[in-house]
């Protein structure tokens, strides 16, 4: 529990700040959308950017691991599109539910849990279970988004609206950069490096402020919507991956742990941003992702009694 309480009070901490500035006015009523379009549009994409662009990937490619989490992630998040779809009639709400279920915070949380719990050897996994998150889940989201944007046009227009919408989404181009980069052999220089990691390292805290200033705007319709996408991800996703993991290819212990761990963490900020970015149900997403961190406490702190005996 204490593992768990050292990686979670942080998060927390940082809600509370951007909820306490919001409350006694030190930052404005526009201040959450304004930090939130900071991250969408620069530390985001330069964190995705560095990610992919230094990658390993010969370390990344862990057949297993890779159809264990990614198994466990898609499934949920296609079982909830497809639900909210047929409920709500809006793909974009639904794929932004989808990601709210599915979604790990394996940047914030997971990556220091995966050190405390596994050794420095769990930053390997951990960093694979990043990329998957922010690359495939999150470009998934966006590509499913635009597509319910632009249904309404046709399908010749439909299709050139959103790929153009996607060429222009810093959010899809810059790991595909990355990507191109990694593969091109091109060292990086120390200047863009560094450029790239200070705005990289300013992703989450401001991401969390955001989430803190929005929580402390006053909050319209029933929060009883969060509940099911909280249960989705603490509860369906790590039971998945458990089976894809332990049952289907009976994984080595540490990938096998690793995958269940880094299953069951809580909501990350990504669908708070995307819900933000395109003026959705920001509120159901924010409040999403505080029942989840909230109920991790419980569920990380189980998995971890049943790895470690």
């Amino acid at each position: 529990m204490s593992t768990v309480l050292n990686v979670l009070l942080p998060i927390f901490g940082l809600i509370l700040v951007g909820y306490i500035c919001r409350r006694t006015n030190r930052l404005g009523p526009t201040a959450a959308s304004e930090m939130n379009r900071f991250v969408v549009w620069l530390g985001l994409p330069a964190l995705l950017f560095s990610l992919t662009a230094k990658a390993d990937w010969a370390q990344i490619w862990q057949p297993g691991f890779l159809l264990a989490f990614t198994g466990g992630m898609l499934a949920v998040f296609l079982v909830t599109l497809a639900y909210r779809w047929q409920t709500t009639g809006s793909l974009v709400d639904a794929s932004i539910d989808g990601l709210s279920a599915g979604y790990a915070n394996t940047g914030y949380i997971g990556i220091p849990l995966c050190v405390l719990v596994l050794g420095e050897e769990g930053m390997a996994p951990a960093l694979i279970a990043s990329l998957l998150v922010v690359c495939v889940l999150f470009g998934l989201a966006v590509v499913c988004i635009e597509v319910g944007l632009q249904s309404k046009k046709g399908l010749g227009g439909a299709i050139v609206q959103v790929v153009t919408a996607l060429l222009k989404n810093p959010l899809v181009v810059a790991p595909l950069l990355g990507a191109a980069w990694a593969f091109g052999g091109v060292q990086m220089p120390a200047a863009l490096d560094e450029f790239l990691r200070l705005l990289g390292a300013a992703t989450v805290p401001c991401a969390l402020v955001s989430l803190g200033l929005f929580l402390a705007q006053r909050q319209s319709g029933p929060s009883e919507g969060a509940w099911p996408l909280v249960a989705l991800k603490l509860v369906l996703q790590p039971l998945v991956t458990w089976f894809i993991a332990f049952v289907l290819l009976d994984l080595p212990a540490f990938w096998a742990h690793a995958a269940l761990l880094l299953s069951a963490l809580p909501t990350g900020t990504g669908p708070f941003m995307l819900a933000e970015y395109y003026q959705r149900q920001a509120a159901l997403v924010s409040r999403a992702i505080l029942f989840s961190t909230l109920g991790s406490l419980l569920t990380l702190s189980l998995i971890l009694l049943a790895i470690n005996p």
